[in-house]
């Protein structure tokens, strides 16, 4: 009876100590968040920026991040791949690109390996230096200036194995081992006190 007593306490304070564990894990594990943009969401600028970026909470992985620079026209002016340095994520435009609304769309994959997205408006009073010479003639075979490929690699909608819950279920099974062979050890001498008496 002692032993089933001491194996439900012990079974007790070990769901109670994964449960604080569970709640300790639950904040490190949010995905990462857009904290600002340049230009600011809503922004009017005197004329396209030489480059758009997105500041994060935390440091964004490199991999699969792409942002897209439209403007009115639906034309994009990206060039280039994405830079990521710390926790700022930087697009360039390319040279000419005209006055207007342009909208930009981000991905990225966050420090914890989930993809987060999302977008951000700015408006040029004027255009960049070239812009009209550059959009007053296109030329048959040439492309308008600014069009880019979209990358042709889906977006993977495959959710990353939770290794959170994989550490939280380790712990937890190593914590009832434990208490388990404690409340063992503590049953030997109590056993060989009965047998001597």
């Amino acid at each position: 009876m002692r032993l089933i007593r001491q194996l439900s306490s012990a079974l007790l304070g070990a769901l109670i100590l994964a449960a604080a564990l569970l709640g300790a894990l639950a904040p490190a594990s949010a995905h990462d968040a857009a904290e600002s943009t340049s230009p600011a969401s809503g922004a009017t600028v005197a004329a396209p920026p030489e480059q758009v970026s997105v500041t994060f909470n935390k440091n964004p992985l490199a991999l699969g991040s792409q942002i897209l620079v439209n403007d009115a026209a639906g034309t994009n002016w990206s060039d280039g791949a994405v830079e990521i340095v710390d926790n700022v994520a930087s697009q360039k435009l390319k040279a000419g690109a005209p006055a207007g609304a342009y909208t930009v769309v981000w991905r990225v994959v966050s420090s914890d390996s989930h993809p987060i997205e999302g977008s951000f408006t700015f408006t040029a009073t004027t255009g960049a230096a070239g812009s009209t010479a550059a959009a007053a003639v296109p030329t048959m075979g040439t492309a308008q200036p600014g069009t880019t490929p979209a990358p042709s690699q889906p977006v993977s909608s495959a959710e990353p194995f939770p290794w959170s819950i994989v550490i939280f279920v380790g712990t937890a099974i190593g914590i009832l081992v434990v208490l388990g062979l404690m409340a063992k050890s503590r049953l030997k001498p109590d056993s060989g006190s009965d047998t001597k008496s």
